[in-house]
């Protein structure tokens, strides 16, 4: 029986996002659409679809009549991005303390499914934890397009953010933010998103210019 497109799509998106995050993909490296659509034992329509997918996430940039690339990201270009998350998030928090309910605390508590390991499949699931725990604080400051942007912002991070490799600290962290917010204090929930936000800028940063440098091409312009 033929594979539905939909499903093609959703499962090959699945794939190149996980090789993408991990770095298997390089950034610059060209995605040829012929050759995935034979790995992937499909038509070119679901590629394309699940490559436009990962164009919107910023994780794959569409160059007109060349084709499909990994996108690269200077230095400068992500000290921007890691800026910008502490503005949005921290403002964020403290807006969600005296905004929060007794129901959006609680799917707070559920977004982690524990430490399982350091495997590419853990570690991909870690980050999509990580994106949905942090839009669900900023969705709970009752603003949907702040939420909106900040779930934009990790999608765009996401190949840095595992670098940091925070599978068993991570919800430690996010406990001490969830303690923050059920007390309804806005001081505290701001200082406990901060201090994980610069944490983890630190380390990408860190990893980025100290071991990455070559990959990433640190301060060039994309």
């Amino acid at each position: 029986m033929t594979e539905p497109q939909g499903t093609s799509r959703s499962r090959i998106y699945t794939a190149l996002r996980r090789a993408l995050i991990m770095g298997h993909l390089k950034p610059g490296e060209r995605l040829n659409v012929e050759e995935l659509a034979r790995r992937y034992e499909t038509s070119i329509t679901p590629v394309r679809d699940a490559l436009q997918m990962l164009a919107q996430e910023g994780l794959v940039t569409i160059r007109p009549r060349a084709g499909y690339f990994v996108t690269r990201i200077s230095l400068r270009e992500l000290r921007d991005l890691l800026d910008l998350r502490e503005v949005l998030e921290t403002a964020a928090a403290e807006r969600a303390a005296t905004r929060i309910t007794n129901a959006q605390i609680e799917q707070l508590t559920h977004v982690h499914a524990g430490y399982t390991g350091d495997d590419d499949e853990s570690y991909d699931r870690y980050t999509d934890e990580n994106r949905r725990f942090h839009y669900l604080v900023a969705l709970a400051s009752g603003n949907q397009a702040l939420a909106e942007m900040v779930g934009r912002l990790h999608d765009r991070l996401a190949r840095f953010m595992v670098l940091r490799h925070a599978g068993q600290v991570m919800e430690q962290d996010h406990i001490r933010i969830i303690e923050a917010l059920r007390a309804h204090d806005p001081v505290a929930a701001r200082q406990a998103i901060q201090e994980e936000v610069r944490q983890t800028s630190r380390i990408v940063l860190d990893l980025v210019i100290q071991e990455e440098g070559e990959t990433w091409h640190v301060g060039q312009s994309q």
